[in-house]
């Protein structure tokens, strides 16, 4: 069995695809190009999950129960995050579908882009990639928003991303 080296950033952001997919029919492939990293770091990528318990051993179907204990529990710990300057972004956390949908919050979270089109505080991403290609795929860009909530919501914030998780969860 391969060693553990423990979860990277790009871990979540793979899996929480997999979940936005809403099918096992995927290729490491089909990952690599939507998510903008290589084949071989999926490839790496699915392996930590395995090892980790997130992920059957086929590296197909994600164990929601423990993803969801993980994401929970664990995500605000494991890559944490403080709010950084004001940038030109794509909006996450509380200030992104489906969070601000329930609640109004004064600050504004960005993803940094320069593409996007929202001024506010920039909150480093799970993967560098991850501001423009949740743009192409929204039940995924919902997904990242609430664990970015998870991630530096405060209890408001954080009650409703974890609400919004667990509908998510399991409607896949």
């Amino acid at each position: 069995m391969k060693k553990h080296n423990g979860m990277r950033p790009q871990d979540i952001v793979v899996l929480l695809k997999i979940i936005a997919l809403k099918h096992d029919n995927w290729r490491n492939s089909d990952l690599a190009h939507s998510l903008q990293i290589s084949a071989s770091e999926i490839s790496e990528s699915l392996n930590r999950s395995k090892i980790a318990g997130l992920i059957d051993l086929n590296k197909r179907k994600v164990h929601m129960n423990s993803l969801r204990e993980f994401l929970i529990y664990g995500l605000k710990y494991v890559f944490p995050v403080q709010p950084g300057a004001m940038v030109r972004g794509v909006p996450t956390a509380h200030s992104a579908p489906p969070v601000n949908e329930v609640i109004t919050a004064s600050d504004v979270y960005v993803w940094p882009y320069s593409e996007g089109n929202s001024k506010g505080q920039a909150i480093e991403p799970l993967h560098k990639a991850v501001p423009e290609v949740v743009l192409l795929d929204k039940p995924f860009y919902e997904l990242m928003a609430i664990a970015d909530t998870i991630r530096v919501g405060r209890a408001r914030e954080f009650k409703i991303a974890v609400e919004e998780l667990e509908k998510r969860l399991q409607l896949a």
